[in-house]
């Protein structure tokens, strides 16, 4: 469902072209305010349908927030986003809540996640896909641990744009020199885990204060209001548009045959049909790829030329990120679901062994010895815990010594698998350097792995515990 929706700042001219669709997420320790913010900018943004905006003023009513008349002040902001009954009964976040709105700049997903430690594996999904994560703190309260392990989480997730959202900074009198202490303490962590660029804002998520316009309260804040910061963010795609070699994670492989499908006939440059042809469909993950380029197939390591690009029934000279596409190529090689197709002398050795930082997301504890499932794009193997080389101190941000993995550890492990896979250091690669781990008896996931360089090889040292 659709709605028509109109920004409360005032209206930019941008051409249709350059409008772009950003995913953010909220993250926080419990009670920062995040589902009020979440529910501020929809409200400030009118993106609230009338009869949801009716019935979470009545409820709000009933809660003793008094008044009918729909203004933010009058309603229970944070019952926008907080979706479940056990959400509403119990006045926290559980799941992960997807709202969608726009300005006049951009449309936005938005990821509400919990603050609770025991959904931190929430956060991780919400952050996982994120352009931007806005991690909130309570001005009366400062930096907690749970603060640090989301800003950790984040690190690892590599997310392009970090925000630190002050809120509540009503609650101490607008003051400077309490959200000036919080500012250092936040860079301060920022720096001890490798993270750049943290962009920190005084916020009142429950009156307005700088979330879509400047406050007067905090004349000595001049920087732009959280939703002009995020109008204004690169997505994901263009930061890495050009800097990323091609990949693409093969998800079928195409084989239609004389007339069995029709629809599916392909047009070459001179106008000749043709049906009898095996194509690998997928996403371009990452980069580019031209007819005539020479790729190279992983795992087995077989390198042919793409002969022909196609989509929709049509012919493309050229792929981008994150086209959906399929490839033709001029070899006849065997290439299976989960395979990748990268561009040529790009690649590192494919290995079957995985050095890989963990964050853990079960009640049930990694130990050295435990066999688990990969899950690497749409492909899944066996594997086996070697070693577990340490976990994140996240007092001092340094590797301790462990031989296991709790609930929510971010720690470092070496996997061996039963076949080898294409993966590569997250740190050059987000969507080839990620996996799943998951528990082979349930199918439950027990944790989100992000595949680090072999002990010994050249380390980016911002993505290094």
């Amino acid at each position: 469902m659709s709605t028509t929706t109109h920004s409360v700042i005032e209206p930019v001219e941008i051409p249709l072209a350059h409008a772009s669709l950003f995913r953010f997420a909220t993250a926080g320790s419990v009670d920062d305010g995040k589902s009020t913010l979440v529910g501020r900018l929809l409200h400030d943004s009118k993106a609230i349908l009338a009869d949801t905006l009716e019935a979470v003023t009545r409820t709000s009513a009933d809660r003793g927030f008094g008044g009918e008349d729909g203004s933010a002040q009058k309603i229970d902001l944070a019952l926008l986003t907080d979706g479940l009954r056990a959400e509403r009964e119990q006045g926290i976040t559980i799941d992960v809540a997807y709202r969608y709105f726009a300005t006049d700049r951009r449309s936005f997903i938005l990821a509400d996640c919990p603050g609770h430690v025991q959904y931190t594996k929430n956060t991780v999904t919400g952050a996982s896909t994120a352009d931007a994560v806005v991690v909130l703190i309570d001005a009366r309260k400062g930096v907690l641990e749970q603060t640090r392990r989301h800003l950790s989480v984040l690190r690892l997730l590599r997310v392009p744009n970090v925000l630190v959202a002050v809120n509540k900074i009503d609650l101490v009198g607008f003051s400077e020199d309490v959200f000036r202490t919080i500012e250092r303490d936040v860079q301060a962590v920022a720096a001890g885990i490798g993270l750049r660029d943290v962009v920190v804002v005084p916020v009142s998520a429950l009156e307005g204060d700088n979330v879509v316009d400047r406050s007067a309260h905090t004349p000595w804040y001049t920087d732009p209001s959280l939703l002009d910061i995020l109008e204004t963010l690169p997505t994901t795609d263009e930061l890495e548009r050009g800097m990323e070699p091609f990949r693409f994670p093969v998800q079928l492989v195409i084989r239609p045959q004389g007339a069995l499908a029709p629809e599916l006939a392909i047009a070459d440059d001179a106008g000749t049909s043709f049906r009898d042809y095996r194509a690998y469909a997928g996403q371009v993950a990452s980069g580019s790829v031209s007819v005539g380029e020479a790729v190279t197939v992983l795992p087995a390591g077989r390198t042919a030329t793409v002969v022909g690009i196609d989509f929709a029934g049509r012919s493309l000279d050229r792929a981008v990120a994150p086209q959906s596409v399929s490839l033709r190529l001029s070899e006849e090689i065997d290439i299976a679901r989960g395979d990748v197709i990268a561009a040529t002398g790009t690649f590192l050795e494919v290995s079957q062994d995985v050095y890989a930082e963990l964050c853990w997301l079960s009640v049930k504890p990694l130990r050295e010895g435990a066999k688990v499932l990969i899950k690497h794009g749409s492909k899944t193997v066996q594997g086996l815990v070697r070693a577990v080389r340490g976990k994140l101190d996240l007092a001092t941000f340094a590797e301790a010594p462990a031989s296991g993995l709790e609930l929510n550890d971010i720690g470092s492990a070496q996997i061996r698998l039963a076949s080898p896979l294409p993966v590569e250091s997250y740190a050059r690669h987000r969507r080839t350097g990620a996996f799943l781990v998951i528990d082979p008896q349930d199918g439950n996931t027990l944790a989100a792995g992000l595949v680090k360089d072999h002990p010994g090889d050249h380390e980016d040292e911002r993505y290094v515990i």
